[in-house]
């Protein structure tokens, strides 16, 4: 009997080893022919022909051989990623400010703009406000760079199926389409990826940053309010509608303040930006822009002392339930961390368990203020890193190896 569909399938198999290949080099960078070899289980001689189409299409070129860890040997062939050959557009869209950049292949952030926001801003304004800053950062592209994909991150509950913001309370949205807005405002025909941006910031931090080769991980984000962004088994909880990881609206105090999310007591009423400001005497107008106030804070550390304990309990409940390896503060929590972690720290030691505490390590993102940024551009590149040649084309030759 004639087999049918077998070329297809082939040619299915083979786009998906070619993502495989960009993926790792992108994520890395730089690598070895050896490694690829290792990591995907395939041969020497098939990894060689899949490098060879990537090098065609210009996402990855050879470099320096790179020599066994025994030492013993022929070096491998080295390969490392194009930078500029394609690039995203990721869109950090905060309270107070939006942030635009052009990121390369490898996630080179290769130029950012940023244009400040009024209070409660319309979505309408902010598109347009996007659509300034992406002509400013796409004026000097290189006409051979590719755009392949737009990523968004916005602070409040998005619905990734449709893109749409069912809550940003801090930005004054309900049911907004976000990314259909944007999506016509910039009128470019390339997939429109939005996440919320906790989410957004624990996969950057996973992939290249405090959580490499970590498989737990949480990253806690303050921008005026508080939510995070939950990696498990290396891959991010999203929850039944992806609306998982509203850590700033757990209970924490049921006779607390009124929250605006309309509870009562919720923890970010206790560690919440509004909270903060209010401990060290600073105006509330500052709120948008705590994680400066903090950074040039001088004055005295104990003002922050007990929002220091509220963190650190809260935190001690949430690796009490999640029992992540490491748990990355953002935004101003990253500042306040800077100023007491010896009381954060304390306060965690206090209310969390013996076995996960014993993992556990807290920090600050090393990616910086970037992380979110980052990690919207993580999330704008999967459509190339699927299928590189669907989005590039099939280059010369490719169909003969």
């Amino acid at each position: 009997m004639t087999r049918t569909g077998t070329g297809t399938n082939q040619e299915a198999v083979r786009r998906h080893n070619l993502g495989t290949v960009l993926r790792h080099v992108h994520r890395t960078r730089s690598t070895s022919r050896a490694s690829l070899t290792t990591q995907m289980a395939l041969n020497r001689s098939t990894i060689g022909g899949l490098a060879a189409t990537l090098e065609e299409l210009g996402v990855v070129r050879r470099s320096t051989p790179v020599s066994s860890r025994a030492g013993a040997g022929r070096p491998s062939a080295g390969l490392e990623v194009v930078s500029r050959r394609a690039y995203v557009l990721a869109i950090d869209v905060g309270v107070d400010r939006v942030v635009v950049g052009r990121v390369g292949l490898g996630c080179d952030v290769e130029v950012k703009a940023r244009v400040n926001l009024p209070p409660e801003p319309a979505p309408e304004h902010v598109a347009d406000t996007i659509v300034g800053l992406v002509a400013a950062v796409r004026a000097d592209a290189s006409p051979e760079s590719t755009l392949v994909g737009v990523g968004i991150s916005v602070p409040g509950v998005v619905r990734e199926a449709d893109g749409m913001v069912v809550f940003a309370p801090n930005l004054g949205w309900h049911e907004v389409p976000f990314a259909a807005i944007v999506r016509e405002k910039l009128d470019l025909d390339v997939d429109h990826v939005i996440a919320n941006d906790a989410d957004l910031g624990a996969r950057a931090e996973h992939v290249r940053g405090a959580g490499v080769d970590v498989d737990h991980l949480i990253y806690v984000s303050g921008d005026v309010g508080v939510g995070a962004g939950v990696i498990t088994a290396g891959r991010p909880l999203g929850g039944a509608g992806g609306f998982a990881g509203e850590l700033g609206h757990m209970s924490y105090d049921p006779q607390g303040l009124r929250c605006h999310c309309g509870s009562r007591g919720c923890w970010e009423t206790q560690v919440g930006a509004v909270a903060i400001a209010r401990a060290i005497g600073a105006p509330t107008d500052v709120v948008a822009t705590l994680d400066t106030v903090l950074d040039d804070f001088d004055g005295p550390l104990e003002s922050l002392h007990e929002i220091a304990r509220h963190v650190g309990h809260g935190l001690a409940n949430v690796v009490n339930l999640l029992n992540p390896q490491v748990v990355v503060l953002g935004g101003y929590l990253a500042s306040l961390h800077r100023l007491v972690e010896p009381e954060i720290l304390a306060a965690v030691r206090a209310g969390v368990m013996s076995g996960p505490g014993s993992q556990l390590r807290v920090t600050r993102p090393a990616l910086g203020g970037d992380a979110v940024l980052v990690g919207a551009a993580e999330a704008a590149f999967e459509s190339l890193l699927a299928d590189p040649v669907g989005m590039l084309g099939v280059p010369a030759g490719a169909v003969a190896r």
